[in-house]
């Protein structure tokens, strides 16, 4: 029985989609402590602009936006095969295997180090390797708490908005369901993190809340639309990979499950 369901093309289809799905999710949340400047990304000097009143604003990003996208475009692959049943169960699967992360990193943080490991990097100009673990690896509750409840926000507008233009459009239009679902699940997703990370949790104004939303949310609109055709290609693979009728009848019965 078990190997007859390792065999199905559908089904380690969509385990090969889960695991790079939570993989791309747990890895974002990890790197997200870095930010980066993005001009400077591409040799050129910091912007300088001013919205909402807030001046002196750049595109100073976290690393974590560089992967957020992809979890986008999987959640849109997902839905056209799958249904949205399918993008809650790796959802909730991703935020249960975060929040398990982060309480291993926590753990790990207040384990008492060895007193040797504490000052191996020194020559590296690491003067504690204690307090440099527990910078990288330690988040702020909020940020955490924002970050997990964005994502699984918008997941959720992001199925939502995606199978009703799907209903609208039937299986043409791909371009349209997955770039419309993504800009708007995109928008929630840079307000809801910074509202419950920033203005709940570090009491920042609405003026800074709104401008820093606006910056994060030009970058991953940009983004939205670049990796359109990246949708194209994967759709073009997977039908080849599953056989056209079945990737059709895939289709249509993830259609049906959004009605229900």
């Amino acid at each position: 029985m078990i190997h007859n369901i390792l065999k199905d093309k559908p089904t380690k289809l969509f385990l090969g989609i889960t695991a790079f799905f939570v993989a791309n999710a747990l890895i974002a949340e990890c790197i997200g402590g870095k930010i980066f400047s993005l001009e400077k990304l591409f040799g050129m000097d910091p912007s300088n602009f001013t919205i909402f009143g807030q001046s002196g604003l750049a595109f100073n990003l976290t690393c974590g936006v560089l992967l957020w996208p992809l979890e986008f475009v999987i959640t849109d692959i997902v839905n056209e095969y799958y249904g949205p049943r399918a993008v809650r169960r790796i959802s909730y699967t991703a935020v249960v295997l975060i929040a398990y992360a982060f309480i291993m990193f926590y753990l790990a943080m207040n384990i008492p180090p060895a007193d040797f490991w504490i000052t191996s990097r020194q020559e590296n100009g690491i003067p504690n390797m204690q307090n440099a673990f527990g910078g990288i690896f330690g988040q702020g509750m909020w940020i955490i708490l924002g970050s997990m409840t964005a994502f699984l926000v918008s997941q959720i507008v992001d199925v939502t908005v995606f199978h009703r233009i799907k209903k609208a459009t039937g299986e043409k239009w791909i371009w349209l369901r997955a770039t419309g679902s993504t800009l708007i699940s995109q928008l929630v997703d840079s307000f809801v993190v910074l509202f419950i990370a920033f203005k709940i949790g570090n009491g920042w104004s609405w003026q800074l809340v709104l401008a820093i939303c606006l910056v994060n949310y030009l970058y991953k609109f940009t983004m939205a639309i670049i990796l359109t055709p990246l949708i194209y290609l994967i759709e073009g693979q997977i039908d080849k990979y599953l056989g056209k009728e079945t990737a059709h009848n895939m289709k249509q019965a993830a259609m049906g499950k959004g009605s229900e």
